[in-house]
């Protein structure tokens, strides 16, 4: 179960919206106060790494499927819970695709709000079925 390295992703992102200095002792504090193992550790940088690398695409995408709530109007929250779920759906092939949008819900249940939660699982589920149909 990665439930808790993905709580601590989102952390990572939603600290780093506000803080641009989120750099490496940040991330170590963070994994040491989760008490993430090494494995937990390896995936939270592999999907940190993906973040960065297509955040803009992340954004376009949340722009094309949420069309009330552009990615720049989302709560911090629900951009960086949904910014962690993008990077496993669309490059992360080991984590499946349902258990990435259980999870951004489960996450926004306790961080966020039931509506988060239900918004949240929608549009991923709409990228999802837009995935399957490329």
């Amino acid at each position: 179960m990665r439930t808790a390295a993905r709580e601590t992703l989102f952390k990572i992102v939603f600290a780093g919206q506000f803080n641009s200095d989120c750099g490496e002792s940040f991330k170590s504090a963070m994994y040491k106060g989760e008490k993430l193992t090494d494995a937990d550790i390896s995936y939270c940088e592999s999907i940190l790494k993906i973040i960065n690398e297509h955040k803009e695409e992340f954004a376009k995408t949340l722009d094309s499927h949420s069309k009330l709530f552009p990615e720049s109007r989302l709560f911090p929250a629900d951009r960086s819970i949904l910014f962690v779920a993008l990077a496993e759906i669309l490059y992360f092939d080991e984590v499946p695709d349902a258990v990435s949008v259980n999870e951004a819900a489960n996450i926004a249940s306790k961080y966020s709000s039931a509506k988060s939660a239900s918004f949240l699982s929608g549009i991923l589920s709409e990228i999802i079925r837009e995935k399957g149909n490329v």
